[in-house]
């Protein structure tokens, strides 16, 4: 499983014209899921994204977590981060899971974040998405289990 967390000041996502998920200040997840993931990878790249360390605190350094800040999660389903790119000039995509399976998996890490976290809004699995954010930093962090 791989998410790509960005620091952001605020990010929405749209899809046909509809505001699906928004938040404020917050962290904006591209979650990737590849063959193989299962349970236990999703509860440490849940727990990484709840608690990786990535806000100021009062000295200015990135000391806080996203429940620290009480701030907001954006998930965003995103197949393409399972893309093998080592070779060539073309993305190949045989380590992305099933998209039944990566569906299954990307909802009940939503599930799971909504139990663990206030403000979890989301894109929609599969559909095609607008998202617009405003990096802050820009912080960006590519995290894998």
């Amino acid at each position: 499983m791989r998410g790509l967390i960005q620091r952001v000041s605020g990010a929405s996502v749209t899809v046909d014209g509809e505001v699906t998920g928004e938040i404020g200040q917050g962290i904006l997840l591209l979650l990737g899921v590849e063959k193989g993931d299962g349970q236990d990878a999703l509860n440490k790249m849940l727990h990484k994204v709840l608690n990786y360390r990535i806000f100021s605190d009062d000295d200015g350094k990135m000391n806080l977590s996203v429940a620290d800040i009480n701030g907001g999660l954006l998930v965003v389903s995103q197949f393409t981060l399972a893309a093998e790119t080592k070779k060539g000039l073309r993305p190949g995509f045989s380590t992305a899971a099933a998209p039944d399976q990566a569906e299954a998996l990307y909802e009940q890490f939503v599930a799971q974040a909504r139990e663990q976290h206030p403000d979890v809004a989301t894109g929609r699995f599969g559909a095609d998405m607008k998202v617009q954010l405003l990096n802050d930093g820009p912080v960006t962090f590519l995290l894998e289990t």
